[in-house]
Protein backbone atom coordinates (compact mmCIF):
# COMPACT_ATOMS: atom_id res chain seq x y z
CA UNK A 1 0.00 0.00 0.00
CA UNK A 2 1.37 3.45 -0.86
CA UNK A 3 1.54 5.77 2.24
CA UNK A 4 1.52 8.92 0.29
CA UNK A 5 -0.20 10.50 -3.05
CA UNK A 6 0.05 13.20 -4.78
CA UNK A 7 -2.52 15.79 -5.30
CA UNK A 8 -0.33 18.28 -7.73
CA UNK A 9 -2.73 21.14 -6.17
CA UNK A 10 -1.57 24.61 -5.44
CA UNK A 11 -3.90 25.32 -3.28
CA UNK A 12 -7.37 23.38 -2.18
CA UNK A 13 -10.61 25.23 -1.00
CA UNK A 14 -13.07 23.99 1.19
CA UNK A 15 -16.48 24.37 0.33
CA UNK A 16 -19.73 24.15 2.77
CA UNK A 17 -21.99 21.59 1.39
CA UNK A 18 -25.28 22.36 3.50
CA UNK A 19 -24.61 26.06 2.69
CA UNK A 20 -24.93 25.37 -1.17
CA UNK A 21 -27.79 22.50 -0.37
CA UNK A 22 -29.61 25.34 1.55
CA UNK A 23 -29.00 28.47 -1.50
CA UNK A 24 -29.97 25.83 -3.85
CA UNK A 25 -27.76 27.02 -6.11
CA UNK A 26 -26.98 31.31 -6.18
CA UNK A 27 -24.15 30.88 -8.38
CA UNK A 28 -22.70 30.54 -12.18
CA UNK A 29 -23.79 32.24 -15.08
CA UNK A 30 -27.64 31.54 -14.56
CA UNK A 31 -27.59 31.68 -10.95
CA UNK A 32 -28.44 27.85 -10.66
CA UNK A 33 -25.03 26.28 -9.75
CA UNK A 34 -23.69 25.70 -6.32
CA UNK A 35 -20.61 27.61 -5.49
CA UNK A 36 -18.35 24.75 -5.85
CA UNK A 37 -19.30 23.66 -9.00
CA UNK A 38 -19.14 27.38 -10.70
CA UNK A 39 -16.23 27.68 -9.03
CA UNK A 40 -14.54 24.76 -10.62
CA UNK A 41 -16.12 25.93 -14.25
CA UNK A 42 -14.91 29.41 -14.11
CA UNK A 43 -11.69 28.47 -13.18
CA UNK A 44 -11.34 26.00 -15.64
CA UNK A 45 -10.32 23.25 -13.32
CA UNK A 46 -9.74 19.85 -14.46
CA UNK A 47 -11.08 16.46 -12.56
CA UNK A 48 -9.59 14.97 -9.39
CA UNK A 49 -5.60 15.41 -9.06
CA UNK A 50 -5.21 17.00 -12.56
CA UNK A 51 -6.65 20.07 -11.16
CA UNK A 52 -4.00 22.85 -10.66
CA UNK A 53 -6.50 23.70 -7.40
CA UNK A 54 -8.96 21.26 -5.35
CA UNK A 55 -12.46 22.56 -4.65
CA UNK A 56 -13.65 20.27 -2.15
CA UNK A 57 -17.01 20.15 -0.93
CA UNK A 58 -17.10 18.98 2.87
CA UNK A 59 -19.99 18.31 4.20
CA UNK A 60 -20.59 21.01 7.69
CA UNK A 61 -18.52 23.46 9.08
CA UNK A 62 -20.59 25.00 11.36
CA UNK A 63 -20.76 28.63 10.45
CA UNK A 64 -24.28 28.40 8.40
CA UNK A 65 -24.59 32.19 7.48
CA UNK A 66 -28.03 33.14 5.86
CA UNK A 67 -27.81 33.41 2.52
CA UNK A 68 -24.70 32.98 1.88
CA UNK A 69 -21.80 29.91 2.13
CA UNK A 70 -18.82 29.19 3.91
CA UNK A 71 -15.50 28.97 2.24
CA UNK A 72 -11.69 27.90 3.75
CA UNK A 73 -8.52 28.10 1.78
CA UNK A 74 -6.40 25.81 3.09
CA UNK A 75 -3.49 27.63 2.78
CA UNK A 76 -4.88 30.31 4.86
CA UNK A 77 -7.11 28.58 7.29
CA UNK A 78 -6.99 30.99 9.91
CA UNK A 79 -9.77 33.42 7.92
CA UNK A 80 -12.65 32.04 6.66
CA UNK A 81 -15.09 33.44 4.06
CA UNK A 82 -18.58 33.83 3.78
CA UNK A 83 -19.63 34.17 0.18
CA UNK A 84 -23.20 35.69 -0.70
CA UNK A 85 -25.37 34.06 -3.28
CA UNK A 86 -24.91 35.80 -6.47
CA UNK A 87 -21.39 36.67 -5.55
CA UNK A 88 -18.89 37.93 -8.56
CA UNK A 89 -16.61 34.68 -9.02
CA UNK A 90 -13.40 36.68 -9.82
CA UNK A 91 -13.87 38.51 -6.69
CA UNK A 92 -14.05 35.18 -4.70
CA UNK A 93 -11.07 33.35 -6.75
CA UNK A 94 -8.92 36.63 -5.99
CA UNK A 95 -10.36 36.59 -2.09
CA UNK A 96 -8.53 32.76 -1.78
CA UNK A 97 -6.00 33.45 -3.79
CA UNK A 98 -7.07 31.32 -7.06
CA UNK A 99 -5.27 31.68 -10.38
CA UNK A 100 -7.62 31.85 -13.36
CA UNK A 101 -6.22 29.70 -16.32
Amino acid sequence: MKARVRSNWSNAVLVCAKCSKKLDGGFGPKGKQSLGKALRKHLHLKKGRKAGAGVVDVKCLGICPRGAVTVVNGAASREWLLVPAGADLDGVADALGLDRD
